[in-house]
């Protein structure tokens, strides 16, 4: 008998198919944000493990270790890379310009 494989039918890899978003790096997309293209991208907590981030959109520290997503304007460069909480960039069109933060929070 022989050994078991483990591979898709037809010669592609499951990260190469064209049209589903899949690329190596996770599960991409695009949205409009501001007018323009984004490329929005899930970062997994294990993936995130040892970093911690600032959420434009609350203006709040997103933990080591936590899932969430990272956005870029679809021409823009590694500094124009923003991690959000999920929940945040879902609501990003639901909320004012100008964030508030309170007294306590750091400023970093």
């Amino acid at each position: 008998m022989s050994p078991r494989h483990n591979r898709p039918r037809g010669g592609e890899t499951p990260d190469e198919r064209p049209g589903t978003g899949l690329d190596r790096f996770g599960l991409e997309r695009t949205e409009e944000y501001q007018g323009e293209e984004w490329k929005v991208r899930h970062v997994a907590g294990a993936a995130a493990a040892g970093k911690r981030y600032r959420c434009p959109g609350c203006d709040q520290e997103i933990p080591s270790g936590t899932p969430h997503l990272v956005a870029w304007p679809e021409y823009g460069g590694v500094d124009d890379r923003r991690h959000w909480h999920k929940a945040c960039w879902n609501a990003k069109d639901r909320r004012t310009t100008k964030v508030q933060r309170s007294r306590n929070a750091p400023k970093y």
